[in-house]
């Protein structure tokens, strides 16, 4: 009775003490996130709703789509700003590239990044509520990269709650 008491005891210890160590290390941003942000490509946002169709002229020469989680979703639904903390954007780009198919079309060609921004008040409250992540292949891209992100979106589209997607009905 008195070993079993201890094993339970010990296992019950070494138990605890694995979910010390985990959390933790949870507290580290993962090796995927981005620099300065920490913002990592969401699970299952390819199932997340379209928001809107863009196209970036030369040099860039992209298609590009913008996905929202849906509480974006429901911000640009409503028409109302500032987006609520919890909204997510995700934009695919690709090389534009001429249908093989239809000669007039343009098609997605090879994917160039995916975009993340994250809002999080409490988390990113020197970017205005917003995190970035710029991603190549599922890696972020380097620091430099990163540090343009909040200058450009304050630059251009501060009255639109620094987001420039707007919503396609």
């Amino acid at each position: 009775m008195k070993f079993a008491f201890l094993g339970a005891f010990a296992v019950s210890s070494l138990a605890v003490g694995i979910a010390a160590s985990q959390s933790a290390g949870s507290a580290t941003p993962p090796e995927n996130a981005s620099p300065i942000y920490g913002v990592t490509i969401p699970e299952g946002y390819r199932d997340w709703k379209f928001i809107a169709p863009a196209q970036e002229a030369p040099p860039l020469d992209e298609l590009r789509a913008v996905l929202g989680n849906d509480i974006a979703v429901d911000t640009y639904k409503k028409g109302t700003l500032p987006f609520p903390d919890g909204s997510v954007l995700v934009k695919l780009a690709y090389k534009r590239k001429q249908s093989t198919e239809f000669a007039p079309a343009t098609v997605p060609g090879a994917p160039t990044t995916v975009q993340v921004m994250v809002k999080d008040s409490k988390k990113y409250p020197d970017s205005h509520g917003w995190g970035f992540g710029r991603f190549v292949d599922g890696k972020p891209v380097d620091i430099a990269q990163h540090e343009t992100c909040l200058s450009c979106h304050v630059g251009n589209v501060r009255d639109h709650d620094y987001v420039f997607t707007r919503y396609a009905p």
